[in-house]
C-alpha cells in the first residue's frame, strides 16, 4: 500500500466519511466500506476502518447521561452483535474478494434503499429481549459478511421509541461493539496486515478533519438534502460492488 496515488485517495475517503458523520452523526464506516472498495478489498477497507471507526463512535457511544440505563437496555443485543460478527468474520476475512464485494454492495443498497424510504419498524418494549438478540445476531452476520454494521441494527434501533440523543448514543454502543468484535474476528483469522494497522493508524486525522469540516456543512445545508444525497451515494456505490461482484 505504497503508491502514491492510492494513499491519497485513500486519505480523501477518509475525509468525505468523516464528513458525513460529522453532519449526519453516522456513515463513517459505512460511506467508508463503499468508497475504499473501489480501491481494495474489502477485508483490506474494514481493517483501514477499524482505529477511526472505533475512536469515533466510542466517542458517540459516551457522550451522553444515559450510558448505564442504555447498556442495561440494549445488553441482549449487543452481546449478540459481539457474539454473532466474531462468528461471521471468517466470511469476509478467508472468503472470495469478489463475492466479500457482491454482499458488500447488497448491504450498502439495501441500506441505501430503507434511508430514502425512510423504513422504520416499530417493535413493543415487551419484545425487546428477544428481538434485541435476533436483531443483534442479524447485525452480527451482515458485518462479519461485509464490514457494515448498520443493518438491521439502526432501523431497529428507530424503531424502539428513543429520544434522539439517546438514540444517536445507542447507535455509538452498536457501532463501537461491531468494531471491536469485528477487529478481533478480522486479527484471529489474519486477516489485519502490518500495512493495514499503519494505515488505520494513519486514517484517524482524515477522518477527524472530515468531521470537523462535516459539522461545519452542517449549519450550511438542509438536514434532509444532506440526508437524501448520503442514501442515494450509498445505492451507487452499493449497485458498483454488486456489478464488480458479479464480473
Amino acid at each position: 500500500m505504497t503508491d502514491p496515488s492510492l494513499l491519497i485517495a485513500i486519505t480523501l475517503v477518509f475525509v468525505a466519511a468523516g464528513m458525513v458523520k460529522g453532519a449526519l452523526g453516522l456513515g463513517l464506516p459505512t460511506i467508508g466500506m463503499g468508497l475504499l472498495g473501489l480501491f481494495v478489498s474489502p477485508a483490506t477497507a474494514a481493517g483501514l476502518l477499524l482505529l477511526p471507526s472505533f475512536l469515533t463512535n466510542a466517542w458517540q457511544a459516551l457522550d451522553g447521561r444515559d450510558t448505564a440505563m442504555l447498556l442495561r437496555r440494549l445488553s441482549p443485543m449487543l452481546a449478540a452483535i459481539f457474539v454473532s460478527t466474531l462468528a461471521f468474520s471468517p466470511l469476509l476475512a478467508r472468503g472470495d474478494a469478489g463475492i466479500a464485494a457482491f454482499w458488500l454492495g447488497v448491504a450498502l443498497a439495501a441500506y441505501g434503499i430503507s434511508g430514502l424510504i425512510n423504513w422504520h419498524p416499530t417493535f413493543p418494549p415487551k419484545a425487546e429481549p428477544w428481538t434485541g438478540i435476533v436483531i443483534g445476531t442479524a447485525t452480527g452476520l451482515v458485518t462479519g459478511a461485509t464490514g457494515v454494521f448498520v443493518l438491521p441494527a439502526v432501523p431497529y434501533l428507530t424503531g424502539i421509541g428513543m429520544q434522539r440523543d439517546r438514540l444517536v448514543q445507542a447507535m455509538g454502543m452498536s457501532f463501537t461493539v461491531s468494531t471491536l468484535a469485528l477487529g478481533l474476528g478480522l486479527f484471529l483469522n489474519g486477516a489485519v496486515t502490518a500495512s493495514a494497522g499503519w494505515g488505520s493508524v494513519a486514517a484517524i486525522l482524515p477522518a477527524l478533519l472530515g468531521m470537523k469540516l462535516g459539522a461545519m456543512l452542517r449549519a450550511r445545508i438542509s438536514a434532509t438534502t444532506f440526508r437524501r444525497l448520503f442514501f442515494l451515494l450509498l445505492m451507487g456505490l452499493g449497485l458498483h460492488a454488486i456489478l464488480r461482484g458479479l464480473g
